[in-house]
């Protein structure tokens, strides 16, 4: 599809409800961890490089996924059968 560049991209999700003191918690370790040198050598020797954020930014980059994807799967025409 011309003008898109397909890349991977992992995230921690957690359940619709989770209180956010736990969300929070749980995104500043993920930060600790991506901060970590060890980590990003290692996540840079597999080819990933790491994008620490809040939990909004990686709504938003779900969100933008979804909203991008959309429109490839429309133009192809592709069903669910």
């Amino acid at each position: 599809m011309p003008g898109y560049e397909a890349t991977a991209w992992f995230g921690i999700g957690m359940p619709r409800g989770t209180p956010r003191e736990i969300v929070d918690k749980v995104n500043a370790e993920v930060n600790r961890a991506l901060s970590d040198p060890e980590m990003q050598k290692r996540l840079a020797d597999l080819g990933g490089k790491p994008i620490p954020g809040t939990p909004d930014d990686f709504g938003r980059v779900v969100a933008s996924e979804v909203e991008k994807w959309g429109k490839v799967v429309k133009a192809s025409g592709a069903t669910v059968d």
